[in-house]
Order: structure tokens, then C-alpha cells, then sequence
């Protein structure tokens, strides 16, 4: 019989080898960058699930996994207008693609994490979502890409919760060029459950069923202008927010941040940031005649020229100089810190 030390140390030494296995999230599909990158691949932990925080441009950026990129001709199809299932998992064994995972098929039905508590995929319930979001970049040169160069077209604010994934498609999304075009994952959790972490994975990606020639407006920086009443702010400030085309959010890394939001504050694909449920259709170039420019006491908000109902899935080459916090936005939070223990 083991003694109650020892069992305890067992079960202990079991969930951190859990924890280390199955924590953590990503999208996983063969057309993204790192597919096959594993925790022996670099001298640190940096699976596609690994989170990002404190890195430098090279280590996040696609996640350190441009010199591992998908095979020619793997491409994730766009339908205009449609849904695009993705599959999110904590391990690409609990995946469509087990085949070529290290531990082989552990695929439990919608479940992202399988035999695991939300606790490993950074959420305390499903009250407890923050959304992720597919952006885009309309080039086939993943070298020519900056930062600022990602357009986010599609959240779904239920997001980390299931294997299966849905995000509905702008119905006016423009063709690729020749070689197809970028796209990326991203994913900021909640503060409740862990530390500062963000996820980005990047993948090679095509717009199918195209009708529609008008291009992506130009991206600008997200700002908080959502009900935020754990800072309080009871209501929304919607002149203080940022209207069409909108980067992803970059946050709490060493450099090429475009959110300085603190520890306890981070920034969420949610309407806190004016990102809505669905397919974001207000972003292309003649999407609004004019956009008034964001102010914390602005009441002036433009309108679309081109209603349409949002969609929804329940369920350059020139670097650019690192953005700055905005002078009349108040930052939020505590001076960003290290990554929490987790």
C-alpha cells in the first residue's frame, strides 16, 4: 500500500504532467506554420499551444514558427459568407490530425481539452469566455508581413470552449492574390484564470465563393470603449471606440505591443474592444463615408454606408514604428509585471 505521502506526490507529479500535456490551447489545422513542432523541436517549450508572454518580436510573432511552415498547396479555406469550422484543442491528439500527434488519439468529442477541467484551457465557466478572433493579411509573402498589417474579420466570443469552432465569413471578402493569403488565431484569456498570456498562431489561408472585389480598409488599433464595470465604467462609451478595420490585439510581449493595457486588464475580442459576435462587416473601404476620430467624451459615432446583418457562429514589407499609448486614453490595470504562476 503507498502511504498517503507518497500517494499524495504521485497525484500531484500526475497533474503536472496533465498540465504540462494537455494546458493551453490552439487551432490546428495541416496549413499552419509549426504543425508538426513538438516541446523537443526548440530549446523551450514552443508548441503551438505554448503561450505567448515577455517574448521578443521573432519569438512571437507566428510563434517563433516561420521556419516551420506548412507543406505547398495546404491552404485553410474562407467560404465568403459562410462559416469556417476550425478545431481548437489543448493537443493535436485530441484532433481530426491524432495520426501525427506524440501521444496518439485521445479525441473526446467537442471537447477541447479532453479529461481535463476548463481550468486547463484558462476559464472558470462558460460566463467565463473572452473570445478569439481570425485575422487576416491579403499577402502570399509571409516574410512581407507586419503586425499592423492583420485585419480581424471573424470573433467568436464563446471562444475557448469547444473542439469544433465556427466562425462566419464577411460575405464581401475579396479574393486572394496569387499564393493565397496569410490568416492567424488569436486568443487573450481571461484574468481569472491565469497569467498574461496571449496565443497566435498563424496559417496560410483562402478566400472561396469570392463575389466581391472591394478591398480591407486599411487596420487601426482597437480601444476600450465597452461597459467596464470592474473598472468603473458601468456603460459603454461608444464614441471612444475604433470603427471598421481593426489590428489584432498585441499585448504584453518585450516589443511590437499595441495594447499597454496592465496585469489585472487585458484586452479581449469582445464588444469591450467594439468587436462583435460574428463576422466583422464593417471592414472594408467603403464600409463608412467618414469615421469621426475616438474620444473618451465623444458622443458622435459614424454609420455604415453599407448596412448588413452581422453573421454569427455561437457555438507591408515597411516595418512601422511601435505604436504608443493613445495620450487621452487612460491606461487600465496594473503596470504591466512577469507572467502569474499558472
Amino acid at each position: 500500500m503507498f502511504s498517503a505521502t507518497v500517494l499524495s506526490s504521485f497525484l500531484l507529479l500526475m497533474g503536472w504532467v496533465i498540465g504540462e500535456v494537455y494546458g493551453h490551447a490552439s487551432i490546428w489545422h495541416p496549413s499552419m506554420y509549426g504543425f508538426n513542432v513538438t516541446d523537443k523541436t526548440f530549446p523551450y517549450d514552443n508548441r503551438p499551444v505554448a503561450p505567448l508572454t515577455n517574448y521578443t518580436f521573432d519569438q512571437w510573432w507566428f510563434h517563433g514558427h516561420l521556419d516551420y511552415p506548412p507543406n505547398p498547396g495546404d491552404f485553410f479555406e474562407l467560404p465568403a459568407g459562410q462559416i469556417a469550422t476550425t478545431e481548437i484543442a489543448c493537443n493535436k491528439g485530441a484532433t481530426t490530425w491524432f495520426n501525427s500527434s506524440e501521444g496518439g488519439d485521445i479525441r473526446q468529442g467537442d471537447s477541447p481539452c479532453p479529461n481535463s477541467p476548463t481550468a486547463e484551457y484558462h476559464t472558470t465557466g462558460f460566463s467565463d469566455l473572452k473570445g478569439c478572433a481570425l485575422a487576416i493579411a491579403y499577402e502570399s509573402d509571409v516574410t512581407k508581413i507586419q503586425p499592423e498589417d492583420f485585419t480581424v474579420f471573424s470573433v467568436n466570443q464563446t471562444c475557448v470552449w469547444t473542439r469544433f469552432t465556427d466562425f462566419a465569413v464577411p460575405e464581401r471578402m475579396p479574393p486572394c492574390p496569387e499564393g493565397g493569403c496569410h490568416c492567424a488565431w488569436f486568443w487573450i484569456h481571461s484574468q481569472d484564470s491565469g497569467g498574461e498570456q496571449n496565443y497566435m498562431n498563424g496559417f496560410k489561408c483562402n478566400i472561396t465563393g469570392s463575389s466581391s472585389n472591394t478591398p480591407l480598409a486599411k487596420p487601426q488599433v482597437p480601444r476600450r470603449c465597452g461597459a467596464d464595470p470592474d473598472f468603473g465604467k458601468p456603460d459603454a462609451a461608444p464614441g471612444n471606440c475604433t470603427y471598421g478595420a481593426k489590428q489584432p490585439l498585441y499585448w504584453f510581449q518585450a516589443e511590437r505591443n499595441n495594447m499597454f493595457e496592465g496585469t489585472y486588464a487585458p484586452p479581449f475580442y469582445l464588444d469591450l474592444y467594439n468587436f462583435k459576435d460574428g463576422s466583422q462587416d464593417d471592414i472594408f473601404v467603403d464600409s463608412y463615408a467618414e469615421i469621426p476620430p475616438p474620444s473618451p467624451n465623444s458622443t458622435v459615432v459614424p454609420t455604415l454606408q453599407r448596412p448588413q446583418a452581422t453573421a454569427t457562429a455561437s457555438g507591408s514589407s515597411t516595418a512601422r514604428p511601435a505604436p504608443t499609448q493613445p495620450a487621452d486614453q487612460i491606461p487600465f490595470g496594473t503596470p504591466p509585471g512577469r507572467c502569474s504562476a499558472w
